[in-house]
This record gives C-alpha cells, sequence and structure tokens, in this order.
C-alpha cells in the first residue's frame, strides 16, 4: 500500500470561461499566487493550461516558456504541462508545447467522445508525442478516459520503451461525458488492467463535477493518488460554487491525512515519478 499521497492540482483547464467562474486564475500573477497557495496546503505537482490577454484557452510558445519559468522560479512544485489544449488545437501546437522545456507533460491515450466534441488523439501522434518527450527528458503523465486508453498505453510501452526516468504514472480521468464514468466499479476495473503495465506502475484519479468525491475516496482507498481543481469542477457542493483552488486542494488533503496517507512533499514526489 502507498504510504503518501501525491496531490495534484488542476487550476485552469480549457473548459471553463472566466466570466462564468470568477475564481479560475488565468493571468500569469493569478496562476502564480494559486501556486504558492497549493503548494503550501500540500500540492507537489501542477497541472498547467494557460490562457491569452482575452482570458481564452491558448497554446503560445512564448506564454508557456514564460509560465514555467515563472512556476519554476516561485515554487517547487513540479511543472507538468497539458499537451491537449482545446479541444480545437492543432497536433503540431501541443507537440511544441514541450519546447517550453516542463518537468512533465500529459499523454493522452486515445481519442474520446468530450460532451458534444472529440477529443482527437490519434496513434501516430501519441507515439509521436511519447517519444518526443523520451527525447527531451520530459516526463510523461499518461491521461486515461476509457480502459481502452489503457490497452493503448501497454501497447506504447511495448513497442517504444518506458518513459523517461523509467516510472510509468497514469491520471484515470473520470466522469466525461463520452468517457469511463466516475464510480467506483469504474475505478477498481481500470486499477485491475494496470496489472498488465510495467511494475510499479501509480496512478492518480481525477473525478470530473459530481464524481469529484465518489473518485477521490476510491483512489485512495486502492492505493491511488488524487487530481483536483477547477479545471475539473466548479461546484464544491450542491449550490455552492468553488471559491478558489485552495479549497479543492485542502479538502484532498483533508481526505488524504484521514486515510493516513499524508501529502507526499515535492522532493518525495519527484522521487515517485522518477524525476
Amino acid at each position: 500500500m502507498t504510504t503518501g499521497t501525491l496531490i495534484t492540482v488542476a487550476p485552469t483547464g480549457a473548459e471553463s470561461a472566466k466570466a462564468e467562474v470568477p475564481a479560475l486564475p488565468v493571468t500569469l500573477d493569478e496562476l502564480l499566487s494559486t501556486a504558492r497557495e497549493c503548494e503550501a496546503l500540500g500540492a507537489a505537482v501542477i497541472h498547467v493550461h494557460i490562457r491569452d490577454d482575452e482570458a481564452r484557452p491558448t497554446l503560445d510558445p512564448g506564454r508557456l516558456r514564460e509560465t514555467v519559468a515563472a512556476l519554476r522560479a516561485g515554487t517547487d512544485l513540479i511543472v507538468q504541462l497539458s499537451t491537449g489544449g482545446a479541444v480545437t488545437d492543432p497536433e503540431s501546437a501541443r507537440l511544441a508545447v514541450l519546447d517550453a522545456g516542463p518537468d512533465m507533460a500529459s499523454c493522452t491515450m486515445g481519442t474520446v467522445n468530450f460532451g458534444d466534441d472529440v477529443f482527437l488523439n490519434r496513434w501516430e501522434f501519441v507515439v509521436d508525442l511519447h517519444t518526443r518527450m523520451q527525447d527531451a527528458g520530459v516526463v510523461p503523465e499518461y491521461e486515461i478516459f476509457d480502459l481502452g486508453h489503457l490497452t493503448a498505453l501497454q501497447r506504447l510501452l511495448g513497442k517504444y520503451g518506458l518513459p523517461h526516468g523509467g516510472h510509468v504514472h497514469v491520471d484515470l480521468v473520470m466522469g466525461v461525458p463520452g468517457g469511463m464514468p466516475g464510480t467506483t466499479p469504474a475505478l477498481v476495473a481500470a486499477v485491475q488492467m494496470l496489472r498488465d503495465l510495467p511494475e510499479g506502475t501509480t496512478f492518480s484519479a481525477t473525478g470530473v463535477g459530481r464524481t469529484t468525491i465518489p473518485v477521490l475516496m476510491a483512489s485512495l482507498s486502492t492505493g491511488g493518488h488524487l487530481r483536483v481543481g477547477l479545471e475539473d469542477t466548479v461546484t464544491y457542493a450542491r449550490g455552492r460554487p468553488v471559491e478558489s483552488n485552495m479549497q479543492l486542494v485542502a479538502r484532498a488533503v483533508g481526505f488524504a491525512q484521514l486515510a493516513q496517507r499524508p501529502p507526499l512533499t515535492t522532493a518525495e514526489a519527484r522521487d515517485l515519478l522518477g524525476l
């Protein structure tokens, strides 16, 4: 059983609008302030999407480099950039995210219906992303939206080798309309499939929207880790909007402590992830 809990905060995402979610950090100053406060509470990884001057999702290379540099200078958090971007971003822009030199980056293991949209991840694109991360020394977090994505990951590692650092870490993204449900049986099914991956593989779980709490508890009880943040949920409880990312991190830390699996420090997290 894992003795500590890796807590990742995903503070912004690419779906919510600032006008609808005022607590969303969209400027660099807002993101840096959020990062510092979440680190102080117990987060060790920050999963980053950025916005432009109009608070729209962007993969602008200069802004990405500036963001990575600011987070490195202002925190000790592991900086993980999203290569998913928004569902409309082209593959070339998503691959270019790696040029910003993050510690980690996401690697989504297949296409999934994403509400009314399609989040397209062709096999050739996934292979390109995986091998470029190996060459660039960037540690991937393999995003899993459905059980078939775990089979695809097994195929990827078998054909193209382990990621940089040698450790395999996945994030089970649950509760997206079109993906696997955010339920305990679905999480248990995914955990059983992890046995087919290299020994020592670890996982985090993300419960989108109202699935946040069930997924959080199921992940802790099966030895998994946690990802929380305004990217994934904007309602703290029925009829109660999330006030800040810190509120979500604090709740995750509280559950982890109740499970007698306190948050990992950033140093412990780096050791776990092979950084």
